[in-house]
């Protein structure tokens, strides 16, 4: 290759024809810089060919992240190096990680969509980082000349600074940091280029980091000039400024001065307070037994009179399967406990109970107990004997998926209820599972299940033509083919615990077991189930409990006293607000009280009692007409309502209702008109008459009148008429303002279907063509007892006649409702 070049440079030297004073350029003396780019060109080609990521995970390019991250743990499982002796596990081990890291980068895997590119090509844009090549500066030899041995060194990164070691970025904590804080506690530090208190503190954050991280501490910088987004999402306005995070919540120091002293009392203050609980003989037997909550117990021995950190660490990241104790050994409540566990009080100790409180499982004594060794221990036992399904993380963890029939693996499940009558079958089949069947526990795990807790995955259970009528103390085999799908056989004799009954159903759940493990016969039903009710799953209370913990949190870490009094006027009118709302809703409770309590009583034709609010309504009749309409003074009307014997006892609470407001108006007077009377009627008929264009004669229904209200004025002589069919409530009608008010009904619009339907009657004249669309309706509506059908031909109840009678009578008071003028009141007919 360098031969080549060379005699290429020689070649064109002598054959360009130049003259003496053509000169070759420098970079066509260097045969072997012109090798080097040889070289790098192909090695750019070789990395710009990288497979497709979709492929390497064998997921489709629409899979969302959850499809991602189950198909990145079954290969990981499968190609790691430590596991897989193959000599191909660790490329392709390292060549699943790369494609994972970039789908589950949303901006990386768009850009691969669209363009193909990933970082590894040459042509991808990003920002390099030119931190690592000396460059000159002058405050370099400033301080060397004083003989100091002080540096920025965050500002030339030579490879000893922690902080851009340890330095994350938004996207970082984003998808990495918040979901490893649910078992791993972070601590968080925000520095800053030239920050000389950063510079002060970096070999505090060094201490911490090698006394935190080995105990499972995650330690991690943020450059708070770079990641603006992520220092303004936690809060951060100076530097430096340390945040721990527990399960995506962040916790900030507030002190002063950083110190390892004060720092660790603040890491140790943020754990929960009964993360790990003293241990004493009074609450050790409480302890113990407290394994129905599905969780283990562990006991840890120490000599120490505080709780160290590694303890809480490992109750931190095993809360959710275990629950540890703390035994400080030198006081003197606790001897009868080590020397019931034959515990020496020269080593510390860790015991690990399942149900039997009297004998642990697992334990481990040693000088000075490392975390490495305590997870092994807890993680190796952190289910019971016995476990209970109580969310789908346990599901998965009992019941792994296995799609291929010869390597199935086996759940046993026993269907019980949460009753203390139960427990006879949990005992015993807990006895079956500690026998000789504990050899198969990597292939069958024995479990129960509350049926009254997880009713939707039962139902898909019970499914099945041959699932057990009564499912209670049942057993049921289940084999878990993908995440939903499984397949299943029920143990036909039941899970019997009487003697006799006993010994058959423990052979027939042995039988089963084996054939379903040794042999390649297909079980019997198949169903899909949904994720499982998580049982320890926080209620609505406790999650506003906490929810309002973590906002007192932040405003006591985050509200100094400059804006403190703006927080609390800002509280206080909010208070205010409230407390105002609740004194008028209050003083609005008291007035329908008053009201409630100020009724009198209705008595109907049929002995009914109704209660009704006191408001002076009178009877429109022959001996009130003349006080009511005729000797009506300026100014003043009288609003009448249309009603039967049978309507009034549901139509007059509605009136009162909505005349209520009204009562201590003057100028208004309240009155029923009973149609039932022939003279009524006939009075009722002679003032419709009396509106119309032109006199004819009206065949008038009553039961189409019920509900109508009428606004008599006596002395300008005109009326308003109200009803749930009136134009005027069905479309919203107002008069015009520029017609008189003496055409009455002559200017009034006409729609189809309703023309005099609100006034009791159907015009003969206008039931034209138009009309046909609902006119069979209405005459039926007619025919019946029932009220009139309203324009989209919904029927109207006697309860719904006089529902927007308050808008109503607020038109009416501004004048904006139509007038029926006539010229002159008719006598009352019989007199």
């Amino acid at each position: 290759m360098v031969v080549s070049v060379c005699e290429a440079s020689v070649c064109e030297r002598r054959e360009g024809g130049a003259g003496p004073g053509f000169r070759t350029p420098a970079i066509m003396r260097r045969p072997l810089l012109w090798a080097g780019l040889f070289l790098l060109s192909a090695c750019m080609c070789v990395l710009a060919k990288i497979r497709d990521p979709y492929d390497i995970l064998g997921v489709k390019r629409k899979a969302d992240t959850q499809d991602i991250k189950k198909a990145y743990k079954k290969l990981a499982k499968e190609w790691h190096p430590d596991k897989n002796p193959s000599p191909e596990a660790e490329p392709k081990f390292i060549e699943i990680n790369q494609a994972y890291e970039l789908l589950m980068d949303p901006e990386r895997r768009r850009l691969y969509d669209s363009t193909g590119q990933t970082e590894e090509q040459p042509n991808f844009r990003k920002q390099h980082d030119y931190s690592s090549y000396r460059r000159f500066d002058p405050f370099d030899d400033i301080f060397s000349t004083f003989g100091g041995s002080f540096r920025f060194n965050f500002k030339h990164g030579d490879g000893t600074n922690i902080y851009k070691k340890q330095s994350i970025t938004y996207k970082s904590y984003q998808n990495s940091i918040i979901p490893l804080s649910k078992k791993q506690p972070y601590l968080i530090l925000f520095y800053s280029d030239w920050c000389i208190a950063c510079a002060h503190i970096e070999p505090i954050w060094r201490r911490l980091d090698e006394e935190l991280a080995p105990i499972n501490f995650g330690m991690a910088t943020v450059h708070a000039g770079r990641e603006i987004e992520l220092a303004k999402k936690i809060g951060v306005k100076t530097v430096p400024y340390l945040v721990m995070l527990l399960d995506g919540h962040p916790y900030h120091y507030t002190d002063a001065s950083l110190s390892m002293v004060s720092s660790l009392d603040f890491i140790r203050s943020k754990f929960p307070h009964k993360l790990v609980q003293r241990i004493t003989e009074e609450n050790l037997e409480s302890f113990l037994n407290g394994w129905m909550d599905n969780r283990v117990r562990v006991l840890i021995f120490g000599r120490l009179d505080i709780i160290r950190l590694r303890y809480l660490t490992v109750g931190w990241e095993f809360r959710e399967r275990a629950v540890i104790g703390y035994v400080q050994m030198d006081r003197g409540d606790t001897d009868t406990i080590r020397a019931r566990y034959s515990v020496s009080n020269k080593v510390d100790t860790l015991l690990v109970f399942h149900e039997d409180m009297h004998t642990p499982v697992a334990s481990v004594a040693m000088t000075d107990l490392p975390y490495p060794t305590m997870k092994d221990i807890i993680e190796g036992n952190k289910f019971l004997v016995l476990p209970r399904l109580s969310s789908q993380s346990v599901f998965d963890a009992l019941c792994p998926v296995e799609s291929v029939r010869s390597r199935r693996r086996l759940c046993v499940v026993l269907v019980t209820q949460d009753d203390p009558a139960h427990d006879p079958s949990r005992a015993a089949l807990r006895e079956y599972a500690t026998g000789d069947q504990a050899r198969e526990r990597d292939r069958v795990r024995y479990t129960y299940l509350f049926r009254e807790k997880q009713v939707e995955f039962m139902n898909a259970l019970t499914a099945g033509s041959g699932s057990p009528v009564e499912t209670n103390h049942h057993i049921v085999i289940l084999w878990r083919k993908d995440q939903n799908h499984l397949k299943y056989e029920w143990l036909e004799e039941g899970w019997q615990v009487e003697p006799d009954k006993h010994n058959s159903s423990r052979e027939a759940l042995k039988a089963a077991v084996q054939r379903l493990l040794h042999s390649n016969q297909a079980m019997p039903f198949e169903t899909v189930v949904q994720e499982l009710f998580d049982e320890h799953a926080q209620g609505i209370v406790w999650r506003i409990i906490n929810k309002l913990v973590s906002v007192q949190d932040y405003l006591r870490d985050n509200v100094s006293q400059d804006d403190l009094l703006p927080a609390v006027s800002i509280l206080v009118t909010v208070l205010f607000i409230i407390a105002g709302g609740y004194v008028m809703s209050y003083l609005v409770k008291l007035e329908e009280e008053r009201v409630g309590s100020s009724e009198s009583t209705f008595i109907d034709q049929n002995g009914k009692v109704t209660p009704q609010p006191q408001l002076r309504v009178h009877e429109l009749r022959g001996e009130t007409y003349n006080g009511l309409v005729r000797m009506l003074k300026p100014g003043c009307r009288t609003i009448v309502m249309l009603c039967d014997s049978e309507s009034k006892a549901k139509l007059m609470p509605k009136f009162h209702k909505a005349c209520w407001p009204y009562r201590k108006n003057k100028t208004l007077m309240f009155a029923f008109l009973n149609i039932e009377r022939a003279s009524a009627m006939e009075w009722y008929k002679r003032i419709l008459v009396l509106g119309l264009p032109e006199p004819r004669d009206l065949n008038i229904n009553p039961k189409n009148t019920l509900g109508t209200v009428i606004a008599l004025n006596g002395h300008r002589k005109y009326y308003c008429l109200f009803h749930a069919k009136h134009p005027e409530t069905v479309f919203g009608f107002t008069p015009n303002p520029g017609a008189p008010e003496t055409e009455g009904l002559r200017r009034r619009p006409v729609r189809s279907g309703i023309s005099g339907d609100f006034m009791g009657f159907s015009d003969n004249e206008s039931e034209s063509d138009s009309d046909l669309e609902v006119g069979d309706k209405r005459k039926d509506s007619v025919a019946s007892d029932r009220p009139l059908l309203n324009y989209y031909s919904n029927i109207l109840f006697e309860e719904q006649l006089l529902e927007g009678l308050s808008n109503w009578l607020d038109r009416l008071f501004e004048g904006s409702t139509l007038r029926y003028h006539i010229n002159y009141w008719p006598d009352w007919p019989g007199k």
